[in-house]
């Protein structure tokens, strides 16, 4: 029993490659995290910030040039 779930475990790969796939290696435990956690974060951190410094809060030039339509009295 043992030896028939462990050649199952082995050939399980193979039984689930297109043909004519010539896998390469397979990636390390920091490439993977790499590629699939850090990069996603750091390009969502990267885009919100640069979303964030465009569309800020404005400083206000004076008192006396603002607008009835941004400012209730």
């Amino acid at each position: 029993m043992i030896k028939t779930l462990s050649q199952v475990a082995v050939l399980s790969p193979r039984i689930n490659q297109e043909p004519g796939a010539m896998p390469g290696e397979g990636l390390t435990a920091l490439q993977t995290f790499t590629y699939f956690v850090a990069a996603p974060i750091g390009l969502f951190l990267g885009i919100s910030l640069i979303v964030w410094a465009l569309t800020g809060e404005k400083k206000k030039k004076s008192a006396s040039s603002s607008s009835v339509i941004t400012s209730i009295e």
